[in-house]
């Protein structure tokens, strides 16, 4: 009985770690690091594990590393130049935007798939994307990888030229890098649940 309850401490410490530590961190502070194959096909494993009403399972994914890296670069660079002021995007901002996704390990499309057969309101849909989605967040951290989704338009305007069909809408991108923790600060704060939860008795 006491190794029953000691394991079930150790997990729910270990969950609660894992939760509170993950962290949005952002490709510029990637390393240049690959991540191995095993661990991004774990990562999108979990992900296949979110919660999904009916099991229709709206999920699928894009794995872009590589050589697929660059040209999303040059589109994300092109996309905003044609967009923005010089002044709001100058040249510098340019460049980096050409290789900002290079800095990625990968980039996994995020791309919630409709059921054709059966009924379900979208948002609840998109709910279990976004289950998955933390999903793959904690795996990352549990795996000490940097991750964060990027749902910018860009992304999504990209992402048309995968072919998808008419029942599919991209959501975003998720990058993934390995980072160096023991330099890396990102603290934050979250309201206490005092001020976010009410009590009925």
């Amino acid at each position: 009985m006491i190794a029953t309850e000691t394991r079930r401490d150790v997990r729910q410490q270990l969950l609660t770690d894992i939760i509170r530590n993950r962290r949005s961190v952002y490709a510029d502070d990637y390393t240049n690091e690959p991540i191995p194959e095993t661990i991004i096909r774990e990562v999108l494993t979990n992900a296949t594990w979110a919660p999904t009403y009916r099991m229709t399972q709206p999920w699928s994914f894009i794995v872009l590393q590589g050589s697929q890296r660059r040209p999303f670069g040059e589109y994300l660079a092109a996309y905003y130049r044609e967009r923005l002021s010089e002044e709001v995007f100058p040249k510098e901002r340019y460049e980096r935007a050409k290789v900002y996704p290079e800095r990625a390990a990968c980039m996994i499309v995020l791309i919630m798939c409709r059921h054709t057969k059966i009924e379900i309101k979208e948002w609840e849909e998109m709910a279990a994307v976004c289950c998955a989605v933390q999903n793959m967040a904690l795996t990352c951290e549990a795996y000490d990888i940097g991750a964060y989704w990027d749902s910018c338009d860009a992304c999504v305007e990209y992402a048309s030229r995968f072919g998808l069909a008419p029942n599919e809408k991209c959501l975003g991108f998720f990058y993934m890098g390995y980072y160096d923790r023991a330099t890396y600060c990102n603290p934050k704060r979250r309201t206490p649940i005092e001020k976010k939860v009410t009590w009925l008795y």
